[in-house]
Protein backbone atom coordinates (compact mmCIF):
# COMPACT_ATOMS: atom_id res chain seq x y z
CA UNK A 1 0.00 0.00 0.00
CA UNK A 2 1.53 3.58 -1.07
CA UNK A 3 0.80 6.30 1.71
CA UNK A 4 0.75 9.80 1.58
CA UNK A 5 1.99 11.32 4.80
CA UNK A 6 1.32 15.41 5.81
CA UNK A 7 0.44 17.84 8.80
CA UNK A 8 0.29 21.14 9.63
CA UNK A 9 2.87 21.19 12.01
CA UNK A 10 5.91 21.50 9.66
CA UNK A 11 8.65 18.63 8.59
CA UNK A 12 10.38 18.49 11.26
CA UNK A 13 7.55 17.93 13.73
CA UNK A 14 7.84 14.89 16.46
CA UNK A 15 3.91 14.01 15.26
CA UNK A 16 4.59 13.51 11.37
CA UNK A 17 8.10 11.90 12.34
CA UNK A 18 6.11 9.51 14.35
CA UNK A 19 2.99 8.79 12.55
CA UNK A 20 5.99 8.06 8.83
CA UNK A 21 8.28 6.01 10.53
CA UNK A 22 5.58 3.78 12.73
CA UNK A 23 3.61 3.50 9.05
CA UNK A 24 7.23 2.65 6.75
CA UNK A 25 7.95 0.49 9.53
CA UNK A 26 4.67 -1.68 9.05
CA UNK A 27 5.63 -1.78 5.32
CA UNK A 28 3.90 0.58 3.49
CA UNK A 29 5.86 2.53 1.00
CA UNK A 30 5.68 6.01 2.56
CA UNK A 31 6.04 9.57 1.20
CA UNK A 32 5.95 12.52 3.11
CA UNK A 33 5.51 15.96 1.60
CA UNK A 34 4.70 18.59 4.30
CA UNK A 35 5.13 22.12 4.72
CA UNK A 36 8.19 23.80 5.97
CA UNK A 37 7.03 25.71 9.09
CA UNK A 38 4.10 25.44 11.18
CA UNK A 39 1.14 26.11 9.22
CA UNK A 40 -1.57 25.21 11.86
CA UNK A 41 -5.40 26.53 11.48
CA UNK A 42 -4.67 27.52 7.95
CA UNK A 43 -7.89 25.84 6.96
CA UNK A 44 -7.68 24.52 3.31
CA UNK A 45 -5.97 27.90 2.17
CA UNK A 46 -4.41 27.46 -1.58
CA UNK A 47 -1.03 29.83 -2.61
CA UNK A 48 -2.55 31.20 -5.22
CA UNK A 49 -0.33 34.73 -5.86
CA UNK A 50 3.32 33.22 -4.91
CA UNK A 51 5.21 30.06 -6.74
CA UNK A 52 5.52 26.52 -4.72
CA UNK A 53 8.77 25.21 -3.49
CA UNK A 54 9.25 21.74 -2.97
CA UNK A 55 12.93 20.55 -1.79
CA UNK A 56 14.26 16.65 -0.99
CA UNK A 57 14.50 16.18 2.90
CA UNK A 58 16.71 13.79 3.60
CA UNK A 59 17.96 13.98 7.46
CA UNK A 60 14.76 13.73 9.02
CA UNK A 61 13.44 10.40 8.36
CA UNK A 62 14.83 7.13 8.05
CA UNK A 63 15.92 6.31 4.18
CA UNK A 64 13.03 4.36 2.95
CA UNK A 65 10.86 7.07 3.14
CA UNK A 66 10.40 9.81 0.61
CA UNK A 67 10.59 13.62 1.22
CA UNK A 68 9.77 16.94 0.86
CA UNK A 69 9.09 19.98 2.65
CA UNK A 70 6.55 22.78 0.58
CA UNK A 71 6.57 26.13 0.93
CA UNK A 72 2.81 26.09 0.86
CA UNK A 73 -0.19 25.42 3.40
CA UNK A 74 -1.21 21.58 3.88
CA UNK A 75 -3.63 21.58 1.09
CA UNK A 76 -0.90 22.57 -1.24
CA UNK A 77 1.34 20.19 0.24
CA UNK A 78 -1.38 17.47 -0.84
CA UNK A 79 -2.16 19.26 -4.20
CA UNK A 80 1.62 19.58 -5.11
CA UNK A 81 2.37 15.63 -3.89
CA UNK A 82 -0.61 14.38 -5.89
CA UNK A 83 0.03 16.32 -9.42
CA UNK A 84 3.60 16.72 -9.26
CA UNK A 85 5.79 14.48 -6.85
CA UNK A 86 4.02 11.53 -6.73
CA UNK A 87 4.51 9.50 -9.78
CA UNK A 88 0.87 7.80 -9.25
CA UNK A 89 -1.71 8.47 -6.91
CA UNK A 90 -1.77 6.58 -3.29
CA UNK A 91 -4.06 4.38 -1.97
CA UNK A 92 -4.39 6.60 1.35
CA UNK A 93 -3.61 9.73 2.32
CA UNK A 94 -2.83 10.39 6.36
CA UNK A 95 -2.42 13.60 7.72
CA UNK A 96 -1.03 13.95 11.17
CA UNK A 97 0.02 13.23 13.92
CA UNK A 98 -1.29 17.18 14.68
CA UNK A 99 -0.21 18.59 18.15
CA UNK A 100 -3.28 18.80 19.56
CA UNK A 101 -6.66 18.21 19.11
CA UNK A 102 -9.31 18.82 16.56
CA UNK A 103 -12.61 18.06 17.78
CA UNK A 104 -16.28 19.77 17.26
CA UNK A 105 -15.76 22.83 15.24
CA UNK A 106 -11.67 22.67 15.30
CA UNK A 107 -12.53 21.14 12.08
CA UNK A 108 -13.64 24.14 9.77
CA UNK A 109 -10.04 25.68 10.93
CA UNK A 110 -7.42 22.86 11.32
CA UNK A 111 -4.58 22.60 8.82
CA UNK A 112 -4.36 19.01 9.16
CA UNK A 113 -8.01 17.82 8.31
CA UNK A 114 -7.75 19.81 5.70
CA UNK A 115 -4.74 18.35 4.43
CA UNK A 116 -7.05 15.14 4.77
CA UNK A 117 -9.84 16.44 3.09
CA UNK A 118 -7.82 16.81 -0.18
CA UNK A 119 -7.19 13.35 -0.56
CA UNK A 120 -10.74 13.19 -0.37
CA UNK A 121 -11.58 15.68 -3.20
CA UNK A 122 -8.80 13.44 -5.40
CA UNK A 123 -11.23 10.36 -4.74
CA UNK A 124 -8.49 8.95 -2.28
CA UNK A 125 -9.28 7.94 1.70
CA UNK A 126 -8.16 9.74 3.85
CA UNK A 127 -7.26 10.01 7.65
CA UNK A 128 -6.29 12.58 9.92
CA UNK A 129 -4.81 11.40 13.59
CA UNK A 130 -4.62 14.31 15.86
CA UNK A 131 -3.06 14.32 19.48
CA UNK A 132 -5.73 15.73 21.79
CA UNK A 133 -2.95 17.68 23.84
CA UNK A 134 -0.67 20.88 22.91
CA UNK A 135 1.77 19.84 25.95
CA UNK A 136 1.98 16.25 25.59
CA UNK A 137 4.84 15.04 23.41
CA UNK A 138 3.47 11.06 24.04
CA UNK A 139 2.78 10.16 20.78
CA UNK A 140 3.72 6.47 21.12
CA UNK A 141 -0.18 5.73 21.50
CA UNK A 142 -1.37 7.78 18.62
CA UNK A 143 1.23 6.14 16.49
CA UNK A 144 0.19 2.52 17.99
CA UNK A 145 -3.18 2.81 16.59
CA UNK A 146 -2.48 4.74 13.67
CA UNK A 147 -0.96 1.32 12.60
CA UNK A 148 -3.55 -0.78 13.74
CA UNK A 149 -6.11 1.66 12.09
CA UNK A 150 -4.34 1.47 8.53
CA UNK A 151 -3.55 -2.52 8.95
CA UNK A 152 -7.83 -3.02 9.82
CA UNK A 153 -8.48 -0.67 5.92
CA UNK A 154 -6.01 -2.24 4.43
CA UNK A 155 -7.49 -5.39 5.05
CA UNK A 156 -11.02 -4.42 4.60
CA UNK A 157 -11.73 -1.08 2.75
CA UNK A 158 -14.34 1.41 3.83
CA UNK A 159 -17.37 1.01 2.32
CA UNK A 160 -17.61 4.59 0.97
CA UNK A 161 -15.37 7.51 0.64
CA UNK A 162 -14.65 9.61 3.62
CA UNK A 163 -12.24 11.39 5.92
CA UNK A 164 -11.79 9.63 9.56
CA UNK A 165 -10.54 12.25 11.58
CA UNK A 166 -8.88 10.13 14.38
CA UNK A 167 -8.36 11.60 18.15
CA UNK A 168 -6.14 10.22 20.76
CA UNK A 169 -5.77 10.94 24.50
CA UNK A 170 -2.77 12.03 25.89
CA UNK A 171 -2.36 8.90 27.78
CA UNK A 172 -0.51 5.56 27.84
CA UNK A 173 -2.28 2.50 25.65
CA UNK A 174 -3.10 0.86 29.24
CA UNK A 175 -5.31 3.97 30.07
CA UNK A 176 -7.32 4.53 26.77
CA UNK A 177 -11.51 3.35 27.49
CA UNK A 178 -11.52 2.26 23.94
CA UNK A 179 -11.91 3.44 20.04
CA UNK A 180 -15.45 4.34 18.97
CA UNK A 181 -17.23 6.08 16.29
CA UNK A 182 -18.44 9.48 17.19
CA UNK A 183 -20.05 12.51 16.11
CA UNK A 184 -18.91 16.12 15.28
CA UNK A 185 -19.86 17.89 18.33
CA UNK A 186 -19.39 21.46 19.43
CA UNK A 187 -16.28 22.88 20.20
CA UNK A 188 -16.14 27.19 20.70
CA UNK A 189 -13.78 29.59 21.70
CA UNK A 190 -13.95 32.45 23.78
CA UNK A 191 -11.47 34.94 21.54
CA UNK A 192 -9.88 37.52 22.84
CA UNK A 193 -7.67 40.23 21.37
CA UNK A 194 -5.15 41.29 23.44
CA UNK A 195 -3.62 44.42 21.92
CA UNK A 196 0.00 45.94 21.55
CA UNK A 197 1.98 48.38 20.53
CA UNK A 198 5.14 47.13 18.59
CA UNK A 199 8.74 48.86 18.95
CA UNK A 200 7.67 51.65 15.86
CA UNK A 201 4.58 52.67 18.41
CA UNK A 202 1.99 51.31 15.75
CA UNK A 203 -0.88 48.96 16.89
CA UNK A 204 -1.25 45.08 16.56
CA UNK A 205 -3.14 42.60 17.88
CA UNK A 206 -2.51 38.90 18.85
CA UNK A 207 -5.84 36.72 18.76
CA UNK A 208 -5.99 34.99 22.37
CA UNK A 209 -8.98 33.32 24.31
CA UNK A 210 -9.69 29.59 25.12
CA UNK A 211 -11.61 26.56 24.59
CA UNK A 212 -15.14 26.44 26.07
CA UNK A 213 -16.32 22.91 25.49
CA UNK A 214 -19.92 22.19 24.99
CA UNK A 215 -21.13 18.95 25.18
CA UNK A 216 -24.92 19.29 26.20
CA UNK A 217 -26.42 18.84 22.16
CA UNK A 218 -29.55 17.10 20.85
CA UNK A 219 -28.99 13.95 18.89
CA UNK A 220 -28.99 14.16 15.60
CA UNK A 221 -31.81 12.90 13.93
CA UNK A 222 -30.32 11.24 11.05
CA UNK A 223 -28.45 8.53 13.45
CA UNK A 224 -30.86 5.97 14.70
CA UNK A 225 -29.33 5.51 17.54
CA UNK A 226 -27.22 7.08 20.47
CA UNK A 227 -23.78 8.83 19.39
CA UNK A 228 -21.34 10.54 21.75
CA UNK A 229 -19.78 13.79 20.28
CA UNK A 230 -15.81 13.79 19.81
CA UNK A 231 -15.80 16.19 22.77
CA UNK A 232 -17.81 13.52 24.75
CA UNK A 233 -15.57 11.03 24.06
CA UNK A 234 -11.87 12.37 24.25
CA UNK A 235 -13.23 13.18 27.94
CA UNK A 236 -14.31 9.76 29.11
CA UNK A 237 -10.43 8.64 27.34
CA UNK A 238 -11.49 7.13 23.81
CA UNK A 239 -9.97 7.30 20.78
CA UNK A 240 -12.80 9.17 18.79
CA UNK A 241 -13.19 8.30 15.09
CA UNK A 242 -15.38 10.98 13.45
CA UNK A 243 -16.39 10.30 9.89
CA UNK A 244 -16.40 13.63 7.72
CA UNK A 245 -16.93 14.74 4.45
CA UNK A 246 -16.83 18.09 2.88
CA UNK A 247 -20.38 18.48 1.49
CA UNK A 248 -22.09 21.13 4.07
CA UNK A 249 -26.02 20.95 2.53
CA UNK A 250 -27.71 21.34 5.53
CA UNK A 251 -29.93 18.02 4.93
CA UNK A 252 -32.53 19.45 7.51
CA UNK A 253 -32.48 22.93 6.17
CA UNK A 254 -33.16 21.98 2.66
CA UNK A 255 -36.66 19.89 4.31
CA UNK A 256 -37.54 23.27 6.10
CA UNK A 257 -37.68 25.52 3.55
CA UNK A 258 -38.94 23.32 0.65
CA UNK A 259 -42.18 24.78 1.16
CA UNK A 260 -41.25 28.64 1.74
CA UNK A 261 -41.42 30.55 -1.40
CA UNK A 262 -38.54 32.89 -2.50
CA UNK A 263 -40.22 35.63 -4.89
CA UNK A 264 -38.35 38.00 -6.55
CA UNK A 265 -40.64 40.33 -6.09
Amino acid sequence: MKILVSNDDGIFALGLRTLATTLAEAGYEVTVVAPDRERSATGHGLTLHRPLRAEAVEEVFSPQIKAWSCSGTPSDCVKLALAAILPEPPDLVVAGINHGANLGTDVLYSGTISAAMEGILEGIPSIAFSLASHNSGKFATAGKFARILVEQIAKEPLPELMLLSVNIPPVDWSELAGAIITRQGIRRYFDSFEKRVDPRGKTYYWLAGEAIEEIDQPENPQIPFPVLTDVQGIQQKYITITPLQYNLTNIRGINSLKDRNFSLS
